[in-house]
């Protein structure tokens, strides 16, 4: 691939249809004026109805054609994910790309409506259950893709079979580890059973580097502000991060690019925190083939929902 590939490498998507998860801030919303400005379709799966309307007008800011549609879509509610599906399928019949992009990050314990440990539920469990009612309109478009938004967490993340919803012992910042590493076994396992089903619908994942977003800021207030991090991470981000336009490039790249491949992560390649995409390792773990079977079949069984 290109040394430098930017959001101008992205192909013409007109006639396409896009469903990006936490469409309304950060990554997701870049995301969206990124695609809407080639021309798709683009569903913004949002919780929050209020801030998705305002992005919408941020994004017609900038692309006056965008062709946009709100959707409710709260990833902590296994029945919001099945009416925000069979929504979708009510008024669309094709999927060309679906973005797993909504997230929560490094919170203090809580639980989805589903009794989900929340980062787990709401960064995995929910996309799980997405794709599960999706599958068989994203199957049937040709050369549809699957994207999972995973973190630079995902490095040194642990699926924690044992102790999955963190009841036994907790740590936000292990938790969110875990629910990212989980985007990666997610990622790798389906495009393995999508491949292995004859499908040519890929699905591959990406990390951001070192950026910046709403996710910080959420972080910490629902945290205490602790005050360790308000020193280390501005002072962290001042080496090694980059602003939000770099940091959606390897998300874009892996959903877009012509030459993207399934099973693969992508990642900013300097020091892995920052610069233009490329392919990357991103943990020992995901090779273990008997391990990501097991989190597939224990994502089965929490969400009730079997496919592939």
């Amino acid at each position: 691939m290109s040394n430098k590939w930017t959001q101008n490498d992205i192909p013409n998507l007109s006639g396409k249809v896009v469903v990006i998860t936490g469409a309304n801030s950060g990554l997701g919303l870049e995301s969206t004026k990124a695609i809407a400005a080639k021309g798709a379709t683009v569903v913004m799966a949002c919780r929050n109805m209020d801030k998705a309307e305002k992005a919408k007008i941020e994004v017609l800011g900038q692309v006056s054609d965008a062709k946009l549609d709100l959707m409710k879509l709260d990833n902590s509610s296994l029945e919001s994910v099945k009416a925000f599906a069979d929504a979708f399928k009510a008024k669309y019949d094709r999927l060309d790309i679906l973005f797993n992009n909504a997230g929560v990050m490094a919170i203090p314990r809580t639980e989805t409506a589903d009794g989900f440990e929340m980062q787990l539920g709401v960064n995995h469990l929910g996309h799980f259950a997405l794709v599960g009612h999706l599958i068989d309109v994203i199957t049937s478009t040709p050369n549809a893709r699957i994207h999972n938004t995973a973190s630079s967490a995902a490095f040194n993340g642990n699926i924690n079979f044992d102790d999955l919803m963190g009841k036994e012992s907790y740590g936000r910042w292990t938790a969110y580890g875990q629910s990212k590493l989980a985007n990666i076994f997610f990622s790798n396992e389906l495009n393995r059973r999508l491949k292995a089903a004859g499908h040519d619908t890929i699905s591959n994942s990406s990390h951001p580097g070192f950026v910046m977003t709403n996710l910080q800021a959420n972080s910490s207030e629902q945290s205490g502000n602790p005050f360790f991090e308000r020193l280390l991470i501005p002072f962290a981000f001042f080496l090694m991060g980059q602003d939000v336009n770099m940091g959606v490039l390897p998300q874009l790249h892996g959903a877009t690019a012509p030459h993207a491949k399934g099973g693969v992560f992508y990642g900013p390649k300097t020091m892995r925190m920052r610069g233009y995409p490329a392919e990357q390792k991103s943990n020992n773990a995901v090779n273990d083939a008997a391990a990501l079977k097991r989190f597939w079949e224990v994502s089965e069984e929490l969400t009730g929902i079997s496919y592939l």
